[in-house]
């Protein structure tokens, strides 16, 4: 039995957009922000580098655990109602975490703040792929690489200013006006867009999804955290843990009749093509965002202050191009966007591997205008054209798929970059017995250089996938 969706033809497509876009921003600008404070935050509240890193762990766990429900949600809940949950989530753990006098109090308003963007994101890419065209999907999907890439380019800027003259509690303080004019605007303006069904929960597929990814998002992320993280007891058995389980969740959902996260959607294969570009491109930008605050603090000794004035031109012009590229794709479609992406972001990496101690600050903001220029030509069309190819019945699941595999493709990337960077520490420093400190620098040097390396050989690996690509259109007859 269904409740059938608003007319297409009736929705307000504008207040409905901007509700979902302005929810985004804030969602992300919050995420990002937060970094800045880390090393205050240790002092402040006392608390190890390992610890203080569950503010950033722990947001990963809840998003990777809720996306993968929210094809379940997005048809057994209306889309007011989930965006006002969702919302009201996240402004609550914004107050949480403004109050917080400590940081278990601080960990919870983050998880919190989590399970509100865990549920918004994928509502907002499946209502923009309801109330809008398949012609013009682009351009929409552009204005979300703007929010998505906007927001953490200026969110280290502004965090320092106010980190500045006030303390961190600020950081989630300034948020809470906007976000109850946002619940405010989109109660009024949010209309149902989604068809409601109802369907059986199987809550055998929740707990084995909770498990699975949760377990290798935070086997991942503990690989990441040093030398010996691959080899950490944690860390093996939550990897173990979580791949046996996520086989176990992928098999329940290939024999069951109405599955919770329908894994059919792989059978369209330009929906596959785009999330294997998705997946190589988010690869290189954890490892891109990880290398570079080292490469330019730990090796050419720049402030963090000037880290992100560097690191902010790439950013924000990432996002400005973002809706050019959308536009451009409706026009062309995704081959003369994805293609010469890859080419822009494989040669950007091969001369990111050469990087060394007199490399300049213009050559790598100038570089890093570059990468963010192939990244915008690749992200939002490979995923566009994909999602464009499913049936109107498959958008939940095409939606929380590829969100799915972001969040987990994040975490691997994380943790290639530190085995890689730390491989090329041990590799030059082997044999030269107690290194001095010049040593060590040129040892991070060479680390980096051969993460960089790896982008790089992803990047062709990228290149060669994307000469599959095609423009895909939806047989809504299935």
């Amino acid at each position: 039995m269904t409740t059938a969706s608003v007319h297409t033809t009736d929705v307000k497509t504008l207040p409905i957009m901007i509700s979902l876009l302005v929810s985004a921003f804030l969602g992300m600008f919050s995420e990002m922000s937060l970094n800045v404070a880390l090393g205050s935050l240790m002092k402040e509240l006392s608390v190890s580098t390992t610890t203080v890193q569950w503010l950033t762990t722990g947001y990963m766990l809840v998003i990777s655990i809720l996306v993968p429900v929210s094809a379940l949600l997005l048809q057994l809940f209306t889309t007011r109602q989930l965006f006002i949950t969702a919302l009201s989530l996240f402004t609550l753990g914004t107050l949480v975490a403004a109050i917080s006098p400590s940081f278990a109090v601080l960990l919870m308003g983050r998880l919190i703040q989590a399970a509100g963007t865990g549920l918004l994101i994928p509502l907002m890419i499946n209502t923009i792929l309801l109330i809008t065209p398949a012609e013009k999907r682009g351009s929409v999907m552009g204005l979300i690489g703007l929010i998505v890439m906007f927001a953490p380019a200026i969110a280290p800027t502004v965090a320092g200013l106010i980190l500045q003259y006030l303390d961190w509690h600020w950081l989630f303080w300034v948020l809470i006006p906007f976000l109850i004019l946002d619940i405010g605007f989109g109660c009024r303006s949010m209309q149902n867009v989604s068809e409601v069904r109802k369907i059986k929960i199987d809550f055998l597929s929740i707990l084995l999804s909770t498990i699975g990814f949760g377990g290798l998002v935070y086997g991942l992320s503990s690989a990441g955290e040093g030398v010996d993280g691959w080899s950490h007891p944690t860390t093996i058995i939550a990897l173990v843990t979580g791949l046996v389980v996520v086989i176990l969740f992928v098999w329940r959902q290939l024999t069951m009749k109405e599955p919770m996260l329908d894994l059919r959607v792989l059978k369209y294969p330009m929906f596959s093509l785009g999330m294997v570009l998705v997946i190589i491109t988010m690869l290189i930008i954890f490892s891109f965002l990880l290398l570079t605050p080292l490469y330019l603090q730990n090796g050419l000794k720049y402030s963090t202050y000037i880290i992100g004035l560097v690191l902010l031109p790439g950013g924000v012009l990432n996002g400005l191009i973002s809706p050019v590229t959308g536009r451009l794709f409706d026009k062309f479609g995704p081959t003369r966007m994805v293609i010469p992406g890859m080419i822009i972001v494989a040669v950007t990496l091969w001369f990111f591997s050469r990087v060394t101690l007199t490399s300049t600050m213009p050559n790598i903001i100038i570089l890093h205008c570059f990468l963010m220029i192939g990244v915008s030509m690749i992200m939002m069309p490979a995923q566009t054209n994909g999602l464009n190819q499913l049936p109107r019945r498959l958008y939940p699941h095409g939606t929380a798929v590829m969100n799915t595999v972001q969040q987990l493709a994040g975490a691997v990337g994380t943790a290639l970059c530190v085995t890689t960077m730390n491989a090329g520490q041990r590799s030059y420093l082997a044999g030269l017995g107690t290194p001095g400190a010049s040593e060590l620098t040129n040892a991070l040097i060479a680390g980096i250089q051969n993460s960089f390396t790896l982008g790089f050989d992803l990047a062709v690996i990228g290149l060669l996938m994307a000469l599959l690509i095609k423009r895909a259109y939806s047989s809504q007859s299935e």
